[in-house]
């Protein structure tokens, strides 16, 4: 397999990432470019897919200059998951694109229950309605916007526009399309059920493929705007967290990994299909052919370091660049001046509501606990703990659930960082691992496509050969007595200021 490259591309809520892998795993070179994310109004959330269509085949290009275009066998896709994507049929794109963190949908996703039956819902879906997945914002666009909910002709989720985009296929993977609420999740297809309920004709929904099936080839045109070899296949790919778990190695039961990116993600395998009755943890198809996960989320994770670090720390970005060091480097030095507990602050990460385990869009973000002692590396510290203290939330759903974690990864941006991966050993009270490489989805989906292409016979066996041992973070055990004290009390906060939320707004 000498000369053979492997591409994937991750369409992201910053930027869209194209990577270009050889079959060993081994990245040979990538590219990003970053675009806007709009938000007109309190706890919306909107992309313009016309900045995904740019960044994917300016970084496209940017790669592919480096080898011989005939040596890529294979593509692979991920992306942010939940988005709505509006197409006519001339194929203009309707609207901008409803993102996955957009908190506008409360009443559709009641409309959805209602429309369903909550237990049938669950029943079908695995999830209860919740505003984040996609149904719900093709209601919000029914109910609001009825003249371009009459032009659809398709809809699509993020990384699926651009599939259509390389290769005019209209196609979805179940992996992706299980957080759309609009799929039988134990059955991996369309639910002819809940889509009569809302009014979708299946005409407006791409075919379904598992994520390691071929779905469709690259056409001229873009083999000419890239420079990518014509007919190149492009396989299913995988929602951004089941595309990381790949990348990552988490394909069998008894492994799970701790997600440190925009939003936080537990994610755990399952050969079997089971789910939460209480809908406080997500089960979903994985990439994996005929299996699943258990995934709880928490919608603010690095979006909340980010927020901190860009209103308070702006003197820290300067450094950094004057230093030529990394801007995350010196913050994590600075916050590690805050002793574990932050003095006592207490920070709840509900920038834009929150999914595991409270289902509430109307929960907000609240520091606890000021008084005249505290610093801005308090306050920063408090953030990095309330962020871990949102993924132990979900560890606990899990657990509780009946599934063993033998071993937890972690992953994401937040994970290459020490301090944070010190504060989640010392949290979960169990050692911390990565791996080898850093490049979760990109990985994963690369991993797919090498299966679409015939490189590997399986994705458990690619992982295998592919998947490197990194490092291991020990709990240090006063952290973890210190955490057990203020880990309840975070609890309780929440269920204090329930009520107080929603009068807020």
């Amino acid at each position: 397999m000498l000369n053979k490259y492997l591409l994937s591309v991750d369409i992201g809520t910053s930027g869209t990432k194209t990577v270009l892998f050889d079959t060993s795993g081994k990245v040979i070179c990538d590219a990003l470019y970053e675009y806007p994310l709009y938000q007109p109004r309190n706890g919306w959330a909107e992309q313009d897919p016309e900045d995904w269509k740019k960044a994917t085949l300016f970084t496209i290009k940017e790669v592919v200059q480096k080898v011989c275009a005939e040596d890529i066998v294979g593509i692979g896709l991920s992306g942010q998951m939940h988005g709505l994507v509006m197409l006519d049929k001339y194929d203009n794109v309707l609207r901008k694109s409803i993102i996955w963190c957009d908190q506008r949908t409360y009443k559709e996703a009641e409309q959805l229950t209602e429309l369903v039956g909550k237990d049938k819902l669950i029943e079908i879906t695995a999830n209860p309605a919740l505003t984040g997945f996609t149904a719900s914002k093709i209601l919000w666009v029914k109910n609001n916007e009825p003249e371009i909910f009459e032009k659809c002709a398709k809809i699509m989720l993020p990384k699926d526009y651009i599939r259509y985009v390389l290769t005019g296929e209209f196609a979805t993977e179940v992996s992706d399309a299980s957080g759309m609420q609009l799929l039988d999740v134990p059955k991996r297809a369309w639910s002819p059920f809940v889509l009569d309920r809302i009014g979708l004709d299946i005409s407006k929904l791409g075919k379904m493929y598992e994520s390691c099936e071929v779905t469709g080839t690259v056409t001229k045109q873009i083999a000419e705007l890239t420079g990518l070899k014509e007919g190149t296949i492009v396989v299913g790919g995988a929602g951004d967290q089941q595309a990381s778990a790949v990348g990552n190695g988490i394909v069998k039961e008894g492994i799970a990994s701790a997600t440190l990116g925009t939003s936080g993600v537990v994610f755990a395998h399952t050969d079997k299909y089971t789910l939460d009755p209480l809908g406080r943890v997500h089960t979903l198809c994985h990439a994996v052919p005929n299996c699943w996960h258990v995934m709880g989320v928490t919608q603010s994770a690095g979006l909340s370091f980010k927020w901190i670090r860009d209103n308070l720390f702006d003197e820290v970005k300067q450094t950094a660049e004057l230093l030529g060091e990394n801007t995350n480097y010196l913050m994590d030095k600075i916050c590690a001046e805050s002793p574990c507990g932050a003095n006592g602050l207490i920070f709840l990460p509900y920038l834009m509501g929150e999914r595991t385990p409270h289902l509430d869009p109307n929960a907000r973000g609240v520091f606890f606990g000021i008084s005249a002692i505290h610093t801005k590396r308090d306050m920063l510290r408090a953030v990095m703990e309330g962020v871990i203290y949102s993924l132990y939330d979900c560890v606990n759903i899990i657990e509780g659930m009946g599934a063993t974690l033998n071993n937890v990864y972690a992953s994401g941006g937040g994970g290459n960082s020490k301090l944070w991966r010190q504060m989640m050993a010392d949290v979960f009270a169990r050692p911390i691992s990565i791996k080898g490489s850093w490049q979760g989805s990109a990985l994963g989906v690369a991993i797919l496509a090498g299966v679409g292409a015939g490189l590997y016979p399986s994705v458990t066996e690619a992982c295998a050969m592919l998947n490197e041992e990194g490092d291991m973070t020990n709990p240090i055990v006063i952290n973890t007595e210190v955490y057990k004290k203020y880990y309840p009390l975070y609890g309780e906060l929440y269920r204090s200021l329930k009520d107080c939320f929603t009068k807020g707004l």
